[in-house]
């Protein structure tokens, strides 16, 4: 399928791995030139290298914390004038417990994953807008509209993120720019496999794959039967980037393998 996005500007906001490299391998595949950032130097260098490599579109690595003003300026410095942002955050730590969340944790989930993503929008959206076309997709988590516990440090401010994005993208539409979100569920990624401890932690278990992952899943069922991994969502964030997502307007698309039980 032709996503009528050839040559166009795109950014990947942590693009090193997960979720994010496999949207950006996508983008790259539709041939769009690319800035991707990351926090880890090296592992975002060999990502830049990797999919240049594959696709043969250029790749920029900005090492970017997007949390921060400093590595949201560097950003901005590196890409000034994207058609497309795309943006995922690494989740939170998984909590076990609700009253051991202080108000330091919260500021941090904030400024991750609500301030971080709307000030990059916020600073994009006017170019987009006096161009006539941009897309910008937030990769969230479906725990923004189903709530859980155990990651409750990430579900709130997602769903601020959401209820955001929802708003801005009826005043955005008119001038071209196009804003969604998705909501994956359980993808077994390299983020996940990075929680282990701190899932181990909240449920007092060993942090071993073959002790964590058959309580996890026996206590989050998928109905498709397994994990999904990057590529499961991949497809559909390219879309939404697309000129093909014209008529897609402030969505939060979950995909989850069936998990969230819900018609809306």
């Amino acid at each position: 399928m032709d996503l009528k996005i050839k040559g166009k500007k795109a950014i990947m906001a942590g693009g090193s791995a997960g979720m994010g490299r496999a949207t950006a391998e996508r983008l790259a595949e539709a041939g769009v030139n690319l800035y991707i950032t990351a926090r880890r130097e090296e592992r975002l260098r060999k990502a830049a290298a990797e999919i240049s490599e594959k696709y043969g579109t250029s790749v920029t690595p900005v090492v970017a914390d997007s949390s921060t003003d400093e590595g949201r300026n560097a950003l901005f410095a590196a890409c000034p004038d994207p058609d497309i942002l795309a943006i995922t955050i690494k989740p939170p730590a998984p909590n076990g417990n609700f009253l051991n969340v202080d108000p330091n944790m919260w500021r941090s989930s904030i400024e991750t994953t609500l301030i971080g993503p709307i000030e990059i929008m916020r600073h994009y959206i006017p170019g987009m807008k006096e161009r006539g076309w941009g897309r910008i997709l937030n990769i969230a988590t479906f725990s923004a509209k189903n709530p859980m516990i155990w990651r409750l440090m990430s579900g709130p401010a997602r769903s601020a993120l959401i209820n955001y994005t929802a708003s801005v993208s009826r005043e955005v539409a008119p001038h071209g720019v196009i804003m969604n979100n998705l909501l994956p569920g359980i993808f077994a990624t390299e983020g996940f496999s990075e929680s282990l401890q701190a899932y181990a932690d909240a449920f007092g278990l060993e942090p071993k794959q073959e002790v964590v992952r058959p309580h996890f899943l026996s206590h989050n069922k998928i109905p498709a039967g397994f994990m999904g991994d990057s590529d499961d969502l991949a497809p559909m964030a390219a879309l939404l980037c697309s000129e093909l997502a014209r008529f897609i307007v402030g969505q939060n698309i979950v995909i989850d393998g069936g998990q969230h039980y819900s018609i809306f």
